[in-house]
């Protein structure tokens, strides 16, 4: 599904982000990225469609290879990649089903964007996906109405109605308290088995990873240190992604959170930035 190969991004500063990542994320598997702040997370992610232009390296989206696509082809080329962000990146005045159907900009043609005007076949398509995220109540809710896990919601929404062949999510709890976060994280990972899609989850939580990723990879310093399974992560392995720490508790409390998680079905925004401009158009 995708490849990646000896991925760098340097900055025009000198400083290295990634230093020359390799790795590969089968069709429908689901993985998570772990690390300290500025390990190159947020930037692998963003390497992989473009937001951020790698230096060299190679990403291959099934047989087609991202890095040298041109501008009109790699706007096809997002069609099939989703993006969920850490700041849920709604527009705050437009409704949920407004900022859902921006999922479908890549499909349409200028004046029809400009106008949002969309099918009936997207509208149609929009209300499934709110109906199974929980949000069908609220599709006439203005996005500044929401709480923080119904916007991450609407996020998930979005990406979802594009159709893609896979996710990459960035942060997706890090504004949500511990309750919420789980719920999402449960939502995620279910609409991903529902829909045979390939994510990549950027996640701070370690026992959150470790809760509900089957495989985690942990960066440091723009490398991979770690490649393996959640209950792989010993107190030397964090060492070795996080540095020197007590992390017999972190791990004894990760413990306990897994055998304490049990089915629960229950379940500050920004504008349209140019990153979401980028992925939807």
């Amino acid at each position: 599904m995708l490849r990646i190969e000896a991925l760098t991004k340097r900055y025009k500063t000198g400083d290295a982000a990634l230093r020359g990542v390799s790795l590969s994320v089968g069709a429908g598997e689901i993985i998570g990225l772990i690390g300290p702040s500025g390990a190159g997370k947020s930037t692998l992610i963003r390497c992989v469609n473009r937001l951020v232009e790698p230096t060299s390296g190679k990403v291959w989206l099934g047989d087609k290879e991202l890095t040298t696509l041109s501008k009109t082809n790699l706007r096809k080329a997002r069609r099939r990649i989703g993006m969920i962000f850490q700041e849920y990146a709604l527009v705050e005045r437009l409704t949920v089903m407004e900022n859902v159907l921006s999922g479908r900009l890549g499909y349409t043609g200028f004046w029809q964007s400009y106008l949002r005007r969309f099918s009936q076949s997207d509208i149609d398509r929009a209300f499934s996906v709110l109906e199974r995220v929980g949000l069908i109540d609220h599709v006439d809710k203005r996005a500044d109405a929401l709480s923080g896990g119904q916007r991450q919601r609407v996020g998930i929404a979005r990406a979802l109605v594009q159709e893609p062949d896979m996710l990459l999510v960035d942060e997706p709890t890090a504004s949500l308290d511990p309750k919420t976060s789980r719920q999402v994280m449960r939502l995620i990972i279910e609409l991903c088995h529902e829909r045979q899609l390939a994510a990549i989850v950027n996640i701070h939580d370690v026992a959150l990873a470790q809760m509900f990723l089957p495989r985690i990879i942990g960066l440091r310093e723009g490398e991979i240190v770690y490649d393996g399974r959640g209950d792989g992560m010993t107190p030397k392995v964090l060492t070795t992604i996080y540095g020197e720490e007590d992390w017999t508790k972190s791990s004894a409390l990760a413990s306990e959170a897994e055998e304490a998680e049990a089915p629960d079905r229950s379940t500050t925004s920004t504008p349209l930035d140019a990153d979401l401009r980028a992925v939807v158009r």
